[in-house]
């Protein structure tokens, strides 16, 4: 009988044993680190969501274009939640637009009176508009031509059939271009041969393809080209400084984004690429 007894308590003990052992076996193992045992897929990891994408629309003279492409893509790069959208144009009708609430964050004009007309509506704010940059005005003609003109008064030449020029009243650079026509006394007289334009990049284009045979634009926009070549620069006493002010819209719904770039275009780097395009920085 004390033999049975002894065999049962020794079945008991050894179960008992494996029961120790199983629990052993299930206990969690700790962090290796001494870190938390969260997961990663955790309240915490999901916390930092990504930044929001911001669009701003940036309304910019035509004669802009190519530099601001270039800042275009650093700015992105180096701020990857803001998107730039450029609505490039003749600067009169793009005040026109933001006049009539045509949504626009940054406006960059290529004169200051379409600058001015906008302070004064109280749609863009004095104190948020600056002229960093300035250009001057040239005669363009075919590179591959045999037009020999040098000086403003050769456009009265017989062999000159078309002058392309901006609208004066919307194009900044049809306009510096009669102001210096008239001063010269040619303005009336050329009424004949003048062909206008939408903007001062479509002037570019009608002397590229022939349909000009001379036209005023910009210097940075004679360099933008490798089809046509500056037949003489205009002198800078015949029309008034071309100066190009800088502001942000009032209506905007992202102050702070457009009040970073309005910065960054007076930035080093971005004036570094206006400079690279034939722009001049005003000190």
């Amino acid at each position: 009988m004390l033999k049975r007894v002894k065999n049962s308590v020794f079945l008991l003990f050894i179960v008992a044993l494996m029961f120790v052992f199983a629990g052993r076996g299930t206990e969690p193992k700790p962090a290796a680190s001494g870190g938390s045992t969260t997961p990663a897929s955790g309240a915490g990891a999901s916390s930092q969501k990504p930044a929001e994408t911001v669009e701003l629309t940036v309304s910019a003279a035509a004669s802009m274009t190519d530099a601001l492409k270039d800042i275009q893509k650093a700015y992105e790069t180096k701020n990857p939640n803001i998107k730039l959208n450029f609505n490039f144009g003749a600067s009169g009708a793009l005040q026109q637009q933001i006049e009539q609430g045509a949504p626009a964050d940054l406006f960059l004009s290529a004169a200051v009176k379409n600058m001015k007309a906008l302070v004064d509506k109280r749609l863009i704010d004095t104190n948020q508009q600056k002229k960093p940059l300035t250009n001057e005005l040239v005669a363009v003609v075919a590179s591959d031509g045999k037009m020999a003109i040098g000086r403003m008064e050769d456009l009265s030449q017989a062999d000159v059939k078309k002058i392309a020029v901006g609208i004066p009243e919307s194009v900044p650079a049809g306009g510096y271009a009669k102001e210096a026509l008239t001063n010269v006394k040619l303005w009336d007289a050329l009424q004949p041969k003048l062909v206008q334009a939408k903007d001062v990049r479509q002037v570019l284009q009608y002397v590229e393809t022939g349909n000009a045979d001379v036209g005023f634009v910009y210097k940075t926009d004679a360099l933008t080209s490798s089809k046509v070549k500056v037949a003489f620069a205009v002198d800078s006493k015949t029309y008034t400084p071309v100066e190009y002010p800088i502001g942000i819209v009032k209506a905007t719904k992202h102050s702070k984004e457009a009040a970073d770039f309005y910065a960054y275009l007076q930035s080093r780097p971005a004036l570094d690429v206006f400079v690279q395009y034939g722009f001049t920085v005003l000190h």
